[in-house]
């Protein structure tokens, strides 16, 4: 998978195409329903996880419904991690950085100041309205004047 982690849902450091503003803002109600797919996938992935987690230390004495469940279990797990390897590479064809699976944070990259930067969007938020440079977690909201073309003027200084 190129643009996440299968585990961790981080974003990977493979360049990406800028992304400008309008661009990211147009992709967003799809980015919103894969994303959406996403947290619900992975919270489901957790619970079955620690389930199986439980049954996987005692698995010498479980009864046999225990078992049955174990091994539906491992099922389901495999299941819901192949449906979130698609989401995540349905994401990354978009062009889009997946941050975090479990906030639903999603990074577009563009260039600002002649730096990496991302269009910050997150799972719950009405826009896609902060940014910030690569590397860093503190998001700012971008300005409410800032067009494509101020982005470009940005990004040139």
């Amino acid at each position: 998978m190129s643009g996440t982690s299968k585990r961790t849902g981080e974003k990977s450091r493979k360049k990406k195409l800028p992304v400008d503003i309008t661009t990211a803002r147009r992709m967003l109600p799809l980015v919103q329903r894969i994303v959406s797919d996403i947290v619900s996938d992975h919270l489901q992935l957790e619970k079955f996880a620690f389930e199986q987690d439980g049954l996987d230390r005692n698995k010498t004495g479980l009864s046999w419904p225990e078992r049955q469940r174990r091994y539906a279990i491992q099922g389901e797990l495999t299941r819901l991690q192949s449906r979130l390897d698609e989401q995540c590479r349905e994401l990354d064809s978009l062009g889009a950085i997946l941050v975090s699976r479990s906030a639903g944070h999603v990074g577009f990259p563009t260039v600002l100041n002649g730096k990496s930067a991302y269009f910050s969007w997150q799972l719950g938020e009405e826009g896609v309205n902060f940014w910030h440079f690569d590397g860093e977690s503190t998001r700012r909201p971008i300005p409410p004047n800032l067009h494509d073309s101020g982005i470009r003027a940005m990004s040139q200084r």
